[in-house]
């Protein structure tokens, strides 16, 4: 029998079995699993902060995540994996510990659909450091977000290194080209601030498009510095001939068939 993983404390478990490494750092009981062969561990990480609920076209950030991460866990219950789900915000909103079978991805899925967070800010770091603690072998991480958070790159190195991460970014054009159309107020989502700019404005409009690349430019060498394979999706876009590509060139990379 070989370690595997470990799940909260349940009553009839084993004094035994509890991990007490984990248990400390957590702050609850959690017993360890063990498992008579190795098995490929999938985890969905899944940005549900109020940013994503932009979208200019007819579907929203929030929505097009929540379509991916159903693809992902359909195709992992369909290699016989497990998987599991991480929803964050500016906290931890839900944590479904990875397993298999029919039932439980179908309980991921009705999550990731239709789970109401009561945070509406997105604190990345501490989503990580979450998934660090609580997933103790390596796994598959697929992380699905906007990434319009401040710096988090050391939770990113380290995440990088202990899993076989993947960043999926959902983006909306909307996000970096702004319209041609006079004065507008923009409003921050998860902050509720908001500000007065002239999209009529040349200046105004590069300047917007200039701090977005900025960003970009920083996440995308932040991600490269820690190996992190990553794809950017659109909202509105069909994204599966993007996914395929990414992953067929993945697999090339990574010797698989």
């Amino acid at each position: 029998m070989n370690f595997e993983d470990v799940r909260e404390y349940q009553p009839g478990d084993e004094i035994r079995s509890i991990d007490w490494n984990v248990t400390a750092r957590m702050g609850n009981a959690f017993v360890k699993k063990f498992t008579e062969e190795r098995e490929l561990t999938v985890m969905l990480v899944v940005d549900v902060s109020a940013s994503g609920n932009f979208g200019s076209t007819t579907q929203s950030k929030r929505e097009l995540a929540a379509e991916v991460a159903c693809l992902l866990a359909f195709s992992a219950i369909r290699n016989n994996d497990k998987v599991g789900l991480i929803l964050f915000t500016d906290r931890v909103e839900l944590f479904i510990p990875p397993k298999k079978g029919r039932s439980h991805t179908l309980r991921l899925i009705r999550e990731i659909l239709f789970f109401q967070p009561q945070g509406r800010g997105t604190e990345p770091a501490l989503a990580l450091d979450y998934l660090n603690k609580i997933v103790t072998r390596r796994a598959v991480v697929f992380f699905i977000s906007d990434f319009q958070a401040p710096d988090f790159s050391r939770a990113l190195a380290v995440s990088g290194r202990r899993h076989d991460f993947v960043a999926i970014q959902i983006h909306d054009e909307r996000e970096k080209v702004l319209p041609n159309i006079g004065i507008i107020t923009l409003e921050d989502a998860e902050t509720g601030e908001q500000v007065e700019i002239n999209t009529g404005d040349r200046r105004t409009r590069a300047l917007f498009a200039g701090l977005v690349d900025g960003h970009e430019a920083e996440l995308s060498r932040t991600l490269r510095r820690n190996n992190i394979d990553a794809i950017t999706l659109q909202t509105g876009k069909d994204y599966l001939p993007s996914l395929r590509s990414f992953f067929k060139q993945r697999g090339r990379r990574l010797g698989v068939r």
